[in-house]
């Protein structure tokens, strides 16, 4: 199962008020949003084929044939000693960064009984981009102590994601990213995102005919993909990359339901 294909992206749509998204705890209900948004079927090219040139500065996004050596995603402990050092190698290697720190991951299923089970999140069906001006350096300040945070603050840094599958291969709600060289910056909303114990930032995307989506068709757990969620320097290098799950039209009735992994790294660069 390869090529484009012609799917439904929701797009948020224009509000006088700043929208919310409500996070609930994992494996209880979907996050509950107060925005109205749209559905709008784009073609979803295949990125397969031209993978080996994508950069992290120009589309945002880059594709991995790095395996792990994880042997139970579900296990955190795991997660710590394996994956996020795995993680951190790959964001060096995709970025240049001189320092990278593997700070979250979230796992989701698409798959309500499963994702109960193992008390994980669902997929995102809305074009989004996890991080803003204000809220990336509002986890760097978060994360480390004071004064090395406004040291570090004062160079480049960014914020790296890895996307990976744990069961595949994927077939159906893939994700899709979108080509940040095709983006006007003015297409996105600045979105509260209201947890449990904070409240972060996120952008979600509204509707523009010059977005370029893509894929990675039939991705396994052998696979990851990168992408930049925020770059301090604003330079005309892509600095912010929204991607969203979506119901893919050519996937068997028989699908597996997508299991994966979502790494949140900070990535720090020499001055």
């Amino acid at each position: 199962m390869s090529g484009a294909v012609h799917a439904q992206i929701n797009y948020i749509l224009p509000t006088d008020e700043k929208p919310v998204t409500y996070l609930t705890n994992p494996g209880s209900k979907p996050a509950q949003r107060n925005a109205e948004y749209r559905e709008v079927e784009v073609t979803i090219r295949d990125a397969r084929p031209t993978a080996n040139a994508l950069d992290l500065e120009r589309e945002g996004f880059a594709f991995s044939t790095e395996g792990s050596a994880v042997s139970d995603f579900y296990d955190n402990d795991e997660i710590e000693a394996v994956y996020s050092p795995e993680v951190e190698r790959l964001v060096k290697q995709a970025s240049g960064a001189a320092e990278v720190l593997v700070f979250d991951h979230t796992i989701r299923v698409a798959d309500d009984t499963l994702r109960s089970e193992r008390k994980v999140r669902e997929p995102v069906h809305v074009a989004h981009n996890d991080y803003t001006p204000r809220s990336a350096p509002q986890r760097v300040r978060d994360l480390l102590p004071a004064e090395r945070a406004e040291a570090l603050l004062q160079h480049r840094f960014a914020v790296v994601q890895v996307w990976r599958p744990i069961a595949g291969p994927v077939q159906d709600m893939p994700l899709a990213i979108c080509d940040a060289q095709s983006i006007d910056e003015r297409d996105f909303m600045l979105t509260d995102l209201v947890y449990t114990h904070r409240v972060g930032e996120v952008m979600q995307l509204s509707h523009n005919p010059g977005h370029r989506w893509f894929y990675f068709p039939e991705m396994g757990p052998g696979e990851a993909m990168i992408f930049k969620t925020y770059d301090s320097l604003a330079d005309g290098r892509a600095r912010f990359t929204a991607h969203t799950a979506f119901a893919n039209p050519n996937a068997p009735a028989d699908a597996r339901p997508r299991q994966s992994i979502e790494s949140r790294t900070l990535a720090f660069f020499a001055p």
